[in-house]
This record gives C-alpha cells, structure tokens and sequence, in this order.
C-alpha cells in the first residue's frame, strides 16, 4: 500500500481518537485510549500513562491488565522531571532533546491547573521520527483533551469527597445536639444514685430511668444515620394522642431542666392516631431545646394540642395539631425563612442549627407540616411553631 495511504489513513485515525477523547467517561476509558488505541494508531512499540498525585507530590502508573481492569502503580524513584526520552511533543511541535536516550517521545498532559500527567510513547516502527509534524498537532490535541478529562475527573474525586466530610460532620453535629437531653438525664439521675441516702424502690426506678435513656440515644444514633443517608423509616403505632402529648410534656420537662411546660390541651379520650413515638418525641424535644437556648436558660413553654379539620388535596383531613410557644427574643426576621435550614444559629451560644431540620424531617416523613407562625396576638416576643400530624395512616410516606 502506497505511504500516503498509510499516512492519511494514520491521521484520520488520531483526528477521530481526540474527537473520542471528549467521550471517554472514565479513568479506563481514558486509560485505554492513550495507551492502547493511540499506540496502535502510531504503531509504537509501547504506551505508558503515568498521572501526577498533588498530595503525594509524585507519579502514578494506570494501565489495563488482560481483562480490561485498571491497574495502578507507583513507579520506583519515579522523580517529577519524569523519564528521560529522546523527543518532546508539546504544543504541536515534536523537538529532540536527548538524542542519546531511548528513542521515545514524552507528552506532557498540561491542564488549566498545569501538569497532570505525561504520556510516553515509542519507539514507532520504521521511522526516525515518530510522528510527522501534522500527526504531532494531532497527538497535541489529544493530549490537551485528555489533560481536561483527567483534571475534571480529579476535581469530582475531591468534590465527592468533600462531599462525605460534610456528611460525616453533618452527622456528628446532629448525635452532639440530640444527645444532650438524654445525657443529661442520665447524669442526673446517676448523680443521686452516686450520693446514696435513697430508697431502694427508688433505685430501681432510677436505674430504668437510665436505661430507658440508654435504649433511647442508640434509636437517635440510628435515626441520624437514616437521615444522613436520606433514609425515612417509620414505625407508626396507633397510641391515644392524650397519653403521647402528656408523654410530651413531661419529657421535655424531664430533660430539659429550666423549663416550665404549661399544658393546654383539648383532646378526645380513647382517640388514637398513627405516630411515630420516638420521631416524634425527638422533634418536640428539639423545639424545646431551641426555645431554652433562646430564653437564656429557663423560661415557660406552652404546649397546645388540639384535633383540626386541616384542608388537603383529597379535601379536609383530621390531624394532631401541636403549637409550642416560649417567652424568647423569637425568631430575627432576617432568618425566619431560614430557621428550617441546617447550621442556621443565629442568637444561640452553641448548637449545630441541625435541631429544627431534623424535627421538620421527621415530621414530613409523616406526612404531616413544620412551620413558624407568627403569634395572632400580635405580640413582638417568642417563637411559635405550629406542628401538624395526618391522623390516617395513609398519609404517612409509604417506606
């Protein structure tokens, strides 16, 4: 077959193997470009990719093993001048610059952020020089190509990264602010049991008391594992809505010692409704704790309850209406379209600010509504929110 044939029949080659370049989706996809279809389009002997690791300040060698996989390698004394070759294709242009080494070319892979990697290719058969100065351009561009692909697929590695240590700070942030009630109770009662003078039946009660609290942080370690995987479980139970608010009420006065619960509720007896006991007692909580760390301490909570026709899609539907008010500074009007947002914590000492995206969580996993409403008096201090539960078991999210 004539040279000119084999010529533009190599070119044609390289000119369709950069337009693929722009397609490969993946760290072997490039790999097997670069290392196994250029090499055969050139005819060179051989194909190494070698990619630069910023954090390690040295190379890596990626190559295919026989059945395709991707195989890497750190070079012994690799050095980040890289490998001595007898050419330098860079910029279109194919320059000699060791004309007693190995008769290889070296390409650099150069991207916005600088050098990425490099490509060593060679010896082609049959020629001095490995490339003509159009099949140079052509590699050029191939290399400038894959530069780009190998840089943007470094930044999604450190972005999904980046990714997971926010998620492991998010969690850790939620176990440190819902933890604390159950800690604190359970320190408390510890501490009377340590100083003795108590009497046995009190003991017993005391000690289920932390056991109780026990049991309940190891369900809030996993709850905060499902919503950091974005996991939504429920295990609806049908209880009489008048023992849960009560339940409610004395919990929050249990564990947040400094608060004054003022209870007004106006509940059927014997009704019942689909809830979630521990979701939804870890929701009340976490309001209740918003609203001690905003009245500095201690303060009075008032907790309403009440049944309401509240309207919906299929029309008006029966639902547990929960309001807890407290004699706080309230909520800064720059922040109240926030206040549902992770790691909002204006006005507060410590906190993560996961408290109220957690509550509102694990109300919309009922079906139910989370929300700030403004007091209808029209009074300037305090937060209000107002809590409500769907009290048909189809309106939860189906898990």
């Amino acid at each position: 077959m004539p040279v000119f044939s084999l010529t533009s029949r190599r070119r044609a080659t390289l000119a369709a193997l950069a337009e693929r370049m722009l397609e490969a989706p993946d760290l072997p996809g490039l790999t097997r470009l670069l290392t196994v279809d250029l090499r055969q389009a050139l005819l060179a002997e051989n194909a190494s990719l070698l990619l630069w690791d910023r954090r390690l300040e040295s190379f890596e060698s990626l190559a295919l093993d026989e059945a395709g996989r991707l195989r890497r390698q750190r070079p012994d004394g690799a050095s980040p001048a890289g490998p001595r070759t007898r050419f330098l294709l860079s910029e279109g242009q194919l320059v000699e610059t060791s004309p007693d080494a190995a008769s290889e070319v070296l390409v650099p892979l150069l991207a916005r952020s600088g050098l990425v990697g490099m490509l060593v290719l060679g010896p082609v058969k049959h020629r001095r020089r490995p490339v003509t100065d159009r099949e140079a351009r052509l590699v050029s561009r191939i290399a400038v190509r894959a530069a780009l692909a190998f840089e943007n697929l470094a930044y999604q590695k450190e972005l999904i990264e980046s990714e997971r240590l926010a998620a492991l700070g998010t969690m850790a942030g939620m176990l440190v602010h819902d933890f604390r009630g159950p800690m604190t109770l359970i320190r408390g009662w510890a501490e009377t049991l340590v100083l003795g003078d108590v009497e046995p039946v009190e003991v017993a009660q005391r000690a289920q008391a932390i056991v109780d609290a026990v049991d309940r942080l190891e369900r809030m370690t996993g709850e905060t594992l499902d919503f950091a995987r974005g996991a939504e479980r429920l295990v609806l139970r049908a209880v009489p809505l008048s023992i849960l608010v009560a339940e409610l009420a004395a919990g929050i006065e249990q564990e947040l010692p400094g608060l004054t619960v003022e209870r007004d509720f106006d509940l059927p007896g014997g009704r019942r409704g689909p809830v979630d006991v521990d979701k939804i007692r870890r929701a009340v909580s976490n309001i209740a704790a918003n609203a001690r760390d905003a009245m500095g301490g201690s303060g009075r909570l008032q907790l309403q309850a009440r049944i309401e026709a509240l309207a919906g899609p299929d029309g008006p539907r029966e639902h547990l209406v929960l309001v807890l008010a407290d004699d706080g500074p309230g909520v800064a009007p720059g922040i109240r379209e926030r206040v549902f947002d992770p790691f909002v914590t204006h006005g507060k000492k410590r906190g993560t600010g996961l408290g109220l995206a957690v509550a509102r969580r694990f109300v919309e996993d009922h079906g139910g509504r989370l929300e700030l409403v403004a007091d209808p008096l029209g009074g300037t201090r305090g937060a209000r929110f107002r809590l409500s539960l769907p009290l048909a078991v189809g309106d939860a999210r189906p898990r």
